[in-house]
């Protein structure tokens, strides 16, 4: 046997401890019955920590989304912890942004009997890795994968996190009523899944509202200097910039519309919704209108518990990358009741039985898709934070 440090926080000193090798190929967790227990639901005794690897993007491109991930999902694991019945042993690994070291990852995870593996981070890595925890019959619960076609992969493949196809037509029909949208200039990333995920449904959702695209410029993952573009844009006279990016480019995008003058609204996908663009753009940021998954205002006992307990262990307030990971673990522990077992098929069968679940994101349910469906909200950035638009 081996043990793996995994991490600490001042909430908790998570230890994996897994066998040396492993074949994973059983698709039963350990293989041996220590993860199945006795009772159900709230009953649920299992004497043996259930192991669960999640795979963040920690360092790269996406670093912001992971840090918030990893601070969610060790929020919930020492909440649950604490619960007693059933216990979790957390193993985060950096999957660096890259898919192919996600696919490293994962190999990793499924070699170690891990029960579930949460992530990758991004939609690029998630196609990537997640066919080789199907091939094994490893549950995976991706937490902000938004591309459309990932739960395709198999039926081990779940997810928490909205579509956009579920958030954007939601946005774009209610800033084309609010800000009277005529013709808009649409931007995109061609070069990510995510991204060009999220341009599709935006340009149908466009057209289903009768708003014009009068031009469409794209772009790489990889740029930052976007003025020449934003000239093009501003030379349309747009009611509106619609832009599918990641928050690496939604920060010098903003910040450089502001500068050249456009000052119309600025409507974001989900690479948008994230704090670090109020904090790094300032007041540029001011008027981006984003689709989200999660209300940081909302008033249900989960979340009022989980913005104070958050904001206490790590002093600011979470954003919805956090409360993905941390509904996530919600999830599992939900799945992992159902049949008082944290052998992979077990938790398989559990994952598919979720209805109406309380979560921080709201009352959650897993669709026959394996998607999630909950209530989206509308923001606008005011006075440097989000607000409910409307």
């Amino acid at each position: 046997m081996r043990t793996r440090i995994i991490g600490t926080t001042a909430a908790i000193t998570l230890t994996l401890t897994v066998a040396a090798c492993g074949s994973g190929d059983d698709g039963a967790g350990s293989g041996d019955g220590a993860l199945v227990g006795e009772g159900s639901g709230a009953d649920c005794q299992i004497d043996t920590a259930v192991p669960v690897g999640a795979a963040l993007s920690l360092t790269g491109g996406a670093a912001s989304y992971g840090e918030s991930q990893r601070n969610g999902l060790e929020l919930a694991v020492a909440d649950l912890n604490e619960q007693g019945g059933v216990t979790y042993e957390l193993a985060v690994e950096d999957d660096q942004t890259d898919p192919r070291q996600g696919i490293t990852v994962f190999e990793s995870f499924v070699g170690d009997d891990t029960s579930i593996i949460i992530g990758p981070t991004l939609s690029n890595g998630a196609f990537q890795a997640q066919p080789i925890a199907q091939e094994a019959g490893v549950p995976v619960l991706a937490i902000s994968n938004t591309a459309s076609g990932i739960t395709e992969q198999g039926d081990y493949i779940f997810r928490d996190s909205l579509t956009e196809a579920q958030v954007i037509p939601q946005t774009i029909a209610l800033a084309a009523e609010t800000y009277d949208l005529e013709q808009v200039v649409v931007m995109y990333s061609n070069d990510d899944a995510f991204t060009e995920s999220g341009y599709e449904v935006f340009a149908s959702s466009l057209e289903e509202e009768g708003v014009e695209v009068s031009d469409t410029l794209t772009f790489s993952v990889s740029d930052t200097d976007f003025r020449p573009l934003l000239t093009e844009a501003l030379a349309a006279e747009p009611d509106a910039l619609v832009v599918s990016g990641l928050i690496e480019a939604a920060i010098p995008l903003v910040t450089q519309a502001r500068d050249l003058g456009i000052d119309v609204p600025i409507i974001g996908g989900n690479g948008f919704n994230n704090p670090q663009l109020m904090t790094d753009a300032g007041a540029a940021a001011e008027g981006v209108v984003v689709g989200a998954a999660w209300n940081s205002t909302s008033d249900i006992p989960e979340n009022v518990d989980f913005l104070a307990a958050y904001e206490e262990e790590f002093g600011r307030a979470p954003d919805q990358f956090a409360a993905q990971a941390y509904a996530a673990m919600t999830i599992i522990d939900v799945a992992v009741r159902h049949n008082c077992s944290g052998e992979r098929d077990d938790i398989q069968d559990g994952l598919n039985n979720i209805v109406d679940l309380p979560t921080v994101l709201g009352s959650l349910t897993i669709n026959d898709d394996r998607d999630a469906e909950h209530e989206a909200v509308v923001q606008v950035v005011q006075d440097g934070a989000f607000a409910v638009l409307g």
